[in-house]
């Protein structure tokens, strides 16, 4: 698979606690350079990315993160206020706990919550696989489809593991035809990258592939 193809499938992210603005900047700038389909950054950093880009590029943000055990009331008030700064994108958290409680109508309804906040942008709905079971995992891709969101994401990549190729296959046969898959945390390789998107996955939550097209740069990327 060309390597522009699979960088036109990135977000590409940089969600560490001691982010600096000129990190942030940086990510943004190669975001940019190597036609990424996004950057994911912390919320507080979103308006002055916005700023800064402009329509260069989609900067995505998170939500509930990383834990997802934040009320329905504070996940809907920080996806309107990274709105308000200009997110494009919006990735949340859901409640683990919930799952493993199976409140599936309480998970349905604030991912509904979450959605109707986003005003038409997208979200991405994380379930942090690796703290799932397979029939949990196929349980929330029903609820996902359902709750009208536009993707479901593996991992925050600050939990116990990342996405793997057979949560992404689990996904693809599970979900409806109007969810898209995102996978995200530990992706390091561009064969890991390439086996995600032939899977199914229609994005790529990394920040290492786009480290992997500077170094092939020389050889006439």
């Amino acid at each position: 698979m060309d390597l522009k193809e699979i960088l036109s499938h990135c977000d590409h992210t940089l969600l560490k606690q001691e982010a600096t603005w000129e990190q942030i900047k940086e990510v943004c700038d190669d975001g940019v350079k190597f036609g990424c389909a996004s950057v994911c950054i912390p919320p507080a950093y979103v308006k002055r990315a916005q700023e800064y880009l402009g329509d260069k590029l989609k900067v995505c943000t998170v939500i509930g993160f990383p834990n997802g055990y934040s009320t329905t009331a504070v996940k809907v008030f920080e996806t309107e206020n990274a709105i308000r700064h200009g997110a494009d994108e919006i990735d949340m958290v859901i409640n683990i706990g919930w799952v493993k409680s199976q409140r599936w109508d309480r998970i349905l309804e604030e991912i509904k919550a979450v959605k109707q906040s986003c005003g038409g942008r997208i979200l991405k709905v994380i379930i942090e696989t690796c703290l799932l079971t397979e029939k949990e995992k196929i349980k929330m891709c029903e609820i996902v489809t359902e709750s009208g969101a536009d993707y479901i994401k593996t991992s925050t990549g600050f939990s116990t593991a990342g996405a793997t190729r057979e949560d992404v296959k689990l996904f693809k046969e599970h979900v409806g035809p109007n969810v898209k898959i995102k996978a995200a945390g530990g992706i390091s390789s561009l064969q890991d990258a390439e086996d995600f998107i032939n899977l199914g996955a229609d994005r790529l939550g990394t920040s290492r592939i786009v480290k992997l097209a500077q170094g092939q740069q020389g050889a006439g990327y």
